[in-house]
């Protein structure tokens, strides 16, 4: 199963469901077989954890967990909207992301 998605790490997303509704931010990491994505600064959760070399401490812990894909939108770099996202072959072709919104091709 190797689908593709319409984001890709380092893409800034919009989320457009759930506890972080309207908030943007950065793609950590994505995650293929679950359909998830970790997003910078979403979907926050506590998390217990023992003292260890990394964490002497110990104590709890905020860090992203993922949300699911169909919940992120990726944001327009020319309106810095929320966008749908195409594929096209470009003048080399080589298929390459476009913004529906605006028509930009993304990196």
């Amino acid at each position: 199963m190797n689908r593709k998605f319409h984001i890709k790490k380092g893409d800034l997303v919009f989320v457009n469901a759930g506890v972080d509704k309207g908030k943007q931010g950065k793609v950590l990491e994505v995650l293929p077989k679950e359909e998830r994505a970790i997003v910078e600064g979403i979907n926050m959760v506590s998390k217990h954890t023992k003292p260890n070399a990394a964490n002497p401490q110990g104590g709890i812990i905020k860090k992203e967990a993922p949300i699911h894909i169909s919940n992120l939108n990726v944001v327009d770099p020319s309106t810095n909207k929320p966008t749908r996202i195409g594929r096209k072959l470009d003048d080399k072709g080589k298929l390459v992301r476009f913004a529906k919104r605006s028509g930009e091709i993304l990196k």
